[in-house]
């Protein structure tokens, strides 16, 4: 599996914690298609230029052929036709997709015209993920977000038009308090629409050191709602998107049967992946070679600064990376993956959550309940070995 970052975006969002660059680029169709000379497009085929060169250096540190492809960001779409055409023929050049099962590109609203959304189709993407955020134009305005609720329907519409069968949807909740669940605009105008939707990646707004929420939240010019208010949405939002249809398979993530993110899916199976473009990271397992080691797992991760970093995981940290992954997903955390020397304080440490109902213990795995899923990241801090 292969992750492209793209690092551009007309405006940053005040949440975004991601690496990312706002450019100047037009968005109509035709200057999308033959972009003007400005710094912003001149940035983005310098981008290409060096995203296909690493392409060629790294060919050979995943294993072939490639089953899925995601562009993330930053906003790939941002990208014109003819440099995001570069990047996929760079792709056919260095790598086998013939046995590709799922190809991704994040999106945002605004630039999803009829036009682009046909060259995508011609390109080969068979998934969107369309970053709605909300449908409260209030709402969008205090994130810095440029598109209306209004764009962000129309977008879902034109992609469904234009034969995408498979449409992802950001959806961001625990913005501000509500008096009554009722008046869940965001959601309930959502759930209206939602026939053409089979992925809803749902999040709970956070604020991430060093983004502008995090200064507006300290300077008390945003007001966010506490922790109870925020469980009470989560547990509105499972209800409604259960009752439409959905499964919830990840703590953020639900889909109609069938339509889980393959690629997503195999990030928290702990799949092996290659990152690509400024602030991507890798996932890579190699032969242990002449040493005594069977394989060698490293994280890799490209900084913005053209330096590349690298750990060398330890079994501990392998382990705790199966805590942490596992137990994101109703799947939950397979017996057969624990070593059989941490499986008796395993069963120690779980019984706990057994007995409150965040976690119910089945034939070979322990899985975690929807309640059990919002408290995911400290059950399995609380199971870490070191």
């Amino acid at each position: 599996m292969i992750y492209i970052h793209v690092p551009f975006c007309h405006r940053k969002c005040t949440y975004c914690a991601f690496f990312s660059m706002a450019v100047t680029h037009s968005s109509t169709t035709a200057t999308r298609r033959s972009p003007s000379p400005n710094l912003g497009e001149e940035q983005m085929a310098r981008y290409v230029d060096e995203l296909i060169e690493e392409m060629e250096r790294r060919k050979d540190e995943q294993p072939h052929p490639i089953k899925t492809v995601y562009f993330g960001g930053g906003t790939p779409s941002i990208l014109p036709m003819e440099q995001l055409a570069r990047i996929v023929e760079g792709l056919h050049r260095w790598f086998n997709l013939s046995q590709v099962e799922e190809m991704t590109l994040e999106a945002n609203p605004e630039d999803l015209t009829p036009e682009y959304l046909a060259d995508l189709r011609r390109l080969g993407f068979n998934r969107l993920s369309i970053g709605v955020q909300s449908l409260d134009d209030q709402v969008l305005r205090m994130l810095n977000r440029r598109h209306t609720a209004r764009q962000a329907l129309e977008a879902v519409e034109n992609a469904h038009k234009a034969g995408f069968e498979n449409i992802s949807v950001d959806f961001i909740y625990g913005i501000r308090d509500l008096k009554d669940l009722k008046d869940f605009k965001d959601l309930k105008d959502f759930i209206d629409f939602i026939d053409l939707v089979t992925h809803v990646s749902a999040y709970s707004l956070t604020v991430e050191p060093g983004t502008a929420l995090a200064v507006q939240v300290e300077q008390g010019r945003v007001v966010l709602p506490g922790e109870g208010e925020v469980v009470r949405q989560y547990h509105a939002m499972h209800r409604q998107l259960s009752e439409a249809g959905f499964c919830q398979y990840e703590v953020s993530n639900y889909a109609r049967p069938g339509y889980e993110s393959k690629h997503n899916s195999r990030y928290w199976d702990r799949t092996p992946y290659l990152g690509l473009g400024p602030g991507a990271h890798s996932f890579l397992i190699f032969d242990g070679g002449s040493t005594s080691v069977a394989r060698v797992e490293k994280r890799r991760w490209n900084n913005p600064d053209g330096t590349v970093g690298e750990e060398q995981l330890t079994d501990t940290d392998a382990y705790n990376e199966l805590m942490m992954t596992s137990l994101r997903t109703v799947r939950g955390l397979p017996l057969s993956l624990v070593p059989e020397g941490q499986q008796e304080r395993l069963h120690r440490g779980m019984q706990p959550y057994v007995d409150c109902g965040w976690i119910v213990r089945e034939e070979d795995a322990y899985c975690p309940t929807a309640e059990g899923l919002l408290h995911a990241d400290g059950m399995a801090a609380a199971l870490f070995i070191g």
